[in-house]
């Protein structure tokens, strides 16, 4: 389980409180031609892939940059490109996704591209333009009095470096160190086989072939290569390396230790930007105060969703809380939300196409006649939203002398069922409110009711939700109960006066 859950939960779920993050690199489009196969050339033994869709997609420090936005980020980038339509494309790819673009044109080189070519989930090509030539003097001044300018606002900043010249290791330094004056975490996505670049930074996230290639070790022995590596965090001096290790997960190393956080087992379609994503879940956990154990295996758990797509596809926020739905599972309190909080979970559930069911009541002493409610309204859908009565609101409908559990109790309790999803506490007399805010697709009530009597039932069913009636289990109320207690506490009482 990730440490610290409900800080990391509450995070995401609020978009990281869309925290400003400056991202420097090498930023690139992503050309995609998805085509099918079905005969081979009679001009060469290749095969002919018949064109039926072409896709672009930020890639590289942009891709970064795009996952940053996706999860609720303010981000600006920062890079070198081409000043020709690709750089148009790219920025306006960008700037509709939400991130401020500062792309210094460099007339006569061009938008670093790549050209994917697929045949369903196969990729047979792959096409490069990138420049070929050094910046001058002036374009690296023109792209640093961009970063500085960008630097005042931001919270954390990422070093993208894919070796494309753009990072050099003057540039690396100055903004490292410019950074680390404002106490702003840096992390940095390496290509260059220099790890001294990056001295000083907060944290260097290399692949296994990528930190084989900076300590000289190989890839084929994973123990030495992590001690090499761990050797690497003293002499650049940073606080940690985390290392992708592909289908085993990310490794985190400091100077004196290591821990490990596994691989989420999904199928692997593209590794294509996981770094990416890894990098930017890091950066935007360590700006929030997240423990770096956690940040990295919160990190895990958002590249193990974008390997199971194809192509450089940056991870949205509601998949980030979807593939958490076991920890929060785990923990009942991060069930018990306030209606923003819920809000935003119940766009991140129907974005995954899920159906939302929602009931309602005081559950003042739960019984098998609760329970038996909770797990047939949870069949009615994917998701199920338990409204609780507040203690004042109960108090209003059952008289002074209830409720006999408090409402966080009650809360807590129905949090713990595996029925239930998520609890909200109302104060008002009904759920009206509570319902025209979440517009579920299934309201639910007891069988002891008429659906004309349920209160939303005429709204769910204006915007095309139903109203189910669950039948009750006979003989179990809290009304009963209690005045079961009552009567056995007197029998008690009068047994005990005539003894004596």
């Amino acid at each position: 389980m990730i440490a610290d859950i409900r800080k990391v939960i509450s995070l995401v779920d609020s978009g990281w409180r869309g925290v400003p993050v400056l991202v420097i690199g090498d930023a690139m489009l992503d050309q995609y031609i998805w085509g099918e196969v079905d005969r081979i050339s009679p001009e060469a033994p290749v095969p002919v892939v018949r064109a039926a869709l072409r896709d672009d997609k930020p890639g590289g420090a942009a891709n970064v940059a795009m996952n940053l936005a996706a999860l609720g980020a303010c981000v600006t980038l920062v890079g070198f490109a081409g000043g020709d339509r690709e750089q148009e494309t790219l920025e306006s790819l960008l700037a509709d996704a939400g991130v401020e673009p500062h792309l210094v044109p460099v007339p006569g080189t061009p938008t670093t591209t790549k050209l994917r070519i697929l045949s369903g989930h196969q990729q047979m090509m792959r096409v490069d333009s990138e420049p070929d030539r050094h910046f001058s003097s002036a374009d690296y001044k023109q792209l640093l009095s961009s970063c500085f300018k960008s630097l005042s606002d931001a919270t954390a900043v990422v070093l993208s470096d894919y070796a494309k010249g753009t990072l050099t290791a003057e540039l690396c330094q100055q903004v490292i160190r410019a950074a680390r004056e404002r106490n702003l975490p840096v992390l940095v996505d390496p290509k260059n086989r220099d790890f001294s670049r990056y001295r000083g930074a907060t944290t260097i996230c290399p692949n296994l072939r990528e930190l084989a290639d900076a300590t000289g070790k190989s890839t084929g022995d994973l123990d030495p290569l992590l001690n090499a590596g761990q050797s690497l965090v003293g002499s650049m001096d940073v606080d940690f390396l985390a290392v992708t290790l592909g289908e085993k997960g990310i490794a985190v190393l400091r100077r004196d230790s290591r821990c490990h956080a596994p691989a989420v087992a999904r199928q692997v379609y593209d590794v294509s930007g996981a770094g990416d994503t890894v990098v930017a879940v890091l950066a935007l956990a360590l700006a929030c105060g997240v423990d770096p154990d956690a940040a990295v295996q919160l990190a895990n758990v958002a590249a193990g969703v974008v390997v199971g797509k194809v192509g450089t596809v940056p991870i949205q926020r509601e998949e980030l809380l979807a593939a958490l739905s076991q920890e929060i599972a785990l923990d009942m309190g991060e069930k018990v939300l306030p209606l923003d909080r819920l809000l935003s979970r119940v766009t991140s559930w129907r974005s995954a196409g899920q159906r939302i069911v929602f009931t309602n009541g005081c559950f003042d002493i739960l019984h098998i006649g609760h329970i038996r409610l909770l797990e047939e309204a949870r069949r009615k859908g994917d998701r199920l939203i338990v409204a609780v009565n507040s203690d004042d609101s109960v108090r209003r409908l059952k008289g002074p002398e209830r409720p006999i559990v408090g409402a966080a109790e009650r809360a807590r309790i129905l949090a713990a069922l595996g029925a239930v999803d998520a609890v909200v506490t109302f104060d008002e007399s009904t759920p009206l409110r509570l319902i025209k805010a979440l517009r579920p697709d299934v309201l639910v009530k007891g069988g002891d009711y008429t659906e004309e009597a349920v209160v939303g039932a005429r709204e769910v069913r204006a915007w095309g939700g139903r109203v189910d009636l669950i039948p009750l289990v006979p003989g179990n109320s809290t009304t009963r109960l209690i005045a079961k207690s009552v009567a056995s506490v007197s029998a008690n009482q009068f047994t005990a006066g005539v003894s004596a």
